[in-house]
């Protein structure tokens, strides 16, 4: 199996996939590649929060030329996967430092190849593609070619409740993956004082109810029932859906200075499940306060993709600095492709990391407080 993600991100998903208890096979630049049954095709499209979708290797050849391609596509074993009504296509193709590079003749000759197989196979000239959607993704790097049967559809980031959005939502998915690198979890204080359409609070608080990203959509492989049971999806969903405790105490509070996002953001939490463990309320960022100690804040400000946006950036920055600073005990985490941050902030990151935003090179700040004591367990005594 192969699941994508964003550049940067590998490690959390690897963990994610671990903790599932699936084998890691590789990890490559914005992929992880791991061993599993239909079972695991279930789980996985149902479990990850930080991947992008779920593939199955269908094959890996070498090939330089179109002709090797062609020969290459045609040698695997299409019939294992796709019925005789079966729509498919290369729905997309990539290519990195490779002989082949142009996406459309790539996907135009894998075509033609996989149809010469399934001629052979099926004893027919002429294909309907009126069945079910076998949509197939495809890269090359240095000359080898990599074939992954796409069983989610949708991307995964899509987890079915943000109808509403702001002008520049962060992707699910990677909002998950943020939270994943910091030591945040349920038992402490998340604040977003840019919650924009909701995703960071609505992230966290789906993971403090320990409920599975993909409850609230649907698959492409659920169609596939020559592959994968029916019972296999239902006793999987089963699974999740006994796992969700919305029965937990949370402190995740999510703010924005637009009256019309914080109602977004209502909506849209109400849509996941979580609206009970989110407070959302219109507050400026010079307002950001919080009575407690150690807890997190965990943002995506503003970048100034806007050239009008542009100029209010360093009194923000200044702003966010100066309000972090009077939270005592508190740690900060940001994603930002502004290249002012630290300077406006006021202070080094003690940690940053490059990870890309789409095609956008953004750096997550991580500054990092101090840990709180640990709870002491019944019967310790104070010495």
């Amino acid at each position: 199996m192969i699941a994508p993600c964003h550049f940067g991100l590998e490690a959390v998903l690897k963990k994610e996939i671990t903790e599932l208890g699936y084998e890691i096979l590789q990890v490559e630049d914005g992929r992880v590649l791991f061993e599993g049954d239909e079972e695991a095709v279930c789980r996985a499209n149902l479990y990850l929060r930080t991947a992008e979708r779920v593939l199955i290797r269908v094959g890996n050849f070498p090939a330089a030329t179109f002709e090797e391609l062609f020969q290459g596509t045609k040698e695997l074993p299409w019939e294992s996967y796709i019925p005789r009504d079966g729509k498919f296509w290369v729905a997309k193709a990539a290519s990195v430092k490779s002989s082949l590079f142009s996406p459309s003749d790539i996907q135009s000759v894998m075509k033609k190849a996989i149809v010469e197989r399934l001629k052979d196979v099926y004893h027919i000239n002429w294909f309907t593609e009126e069945g079910n959607s076998f949509p197939l993704r495809v890269f090359i790097r240095k000359d080898i070619v990599s074939v992954g049967l796409d069983t989610t559809g949708e991307s995964l980031h899509k987890r079915g409740y943000r109808k509403l959005t702001a002008k520049a939502p962060i992707a699910e998915n990677l909002a998950a993956a943020l939270i994943m690198l910091t030591p945040w979890n349920r038992d402490r204080i998340l604040v977003d004082p840019f919650c924009g359409s909701g995703t960071f609070p609505i992230e966290a608080a789906m993971m403090a109810a320990n409920m599975a990203p993909g409850l609230s959509r649907n698959f492409l492989s659920e169609d596939w029932e020559h592959l994968i049971s029916p019972k296999e999806w239902e006793d999987v969903l089963e699974e999740a859906n006994d796992l969700v405790d919305l029965s937990v105490d949370t402190d995740i509070q999510g703010y924005d200075i637009d009256d019309s996002m914080v109602a977004i953001s209502r909506e849209n939490a109400k849509r996941a499940g979580v609206e009970r463990l989110i407070h959302f309320q219109r507050r400026p960022v010079g307002e950001l306060s919080h009575p407690k100690k150690y807890g997190f804040l965990i943002t995506n400000p503003p970048y100034g993709e806007r050239l009008q946006d542009k100029e209010k950036l360093p009194e923000l920055y200044r702003t966010l600095g100066e309000r972090f600073k009077s939270l005592d005990s508190w740690s900060m985490y940001l994603i930002s492709a502004y290249g002012g941050t630290e300077n406006d902030i006021g202070r080094k990151a003690d940690k940053n990391r490059k990870i890309y935003n789409g095609m956008m090179k953004t750096y997550f700040y991580q500054y990092q407080g101090p840990k709180p004591p640990r709870k002491k367990k019944a019967g310790e005594s104070a010495g």
